[in-house]
């Protein structure tokens, strides 16, 4: 019987470690599943394909668990690559959560008023 290939788990492992320069996790704790990745820039000649890839995947903003899915790999193994198209400033990463937490903060004229109002007491 035939099994069904898993991408990700059934890849060569030698091709995972050439992928992350041998490194097994991301030093960086700036991804997890929903993190919004964007691209700052256009690839360039030279690159890694994955990186590549992901750079144009991330036109729109595009979700950590979005990307391991197009590229068929672990998520472990494409944070590591996120982390360095972060440290080169390729890619922006946002968490959903912090975008709503600005839309939630109080208008700055209110708090204005406010100073006002307890200096005045």
């Amino acid at each position: 019987m035939i099994r069904p290939r898993r991408p990700g788990r059934d890849d060569d492992p030698d091709r995972l470690y050439t992928l992350t320069g041998g490194r097994s996790r991301s030093d960086s704790d700036a991804f997890d599943l929903v993190t919004l990745v964007v691209s700052e820039c256009e690839p360039t000649p030279g690159m890694q394909s994955e990186h590549v890839t992901i750079l144009q995947m991330c036109r729109l903003p595009t979700a950590v668990v979005e990307i391991a899915a197009g590229l068929g790999l672990p998520v472990s193994i494409v944070r590591i690559m996120l982390s360095d198209l972060l440290d080169t400033g390729r890619i922006s990463a946002r968490h959903p959560r912090t975008a709503r937490v600005a839309d939630r903060l109080p208008d700055p004229d209110i708090l204005e008023q406010v100073l006002v109002g307890l200096r005045n007491l």
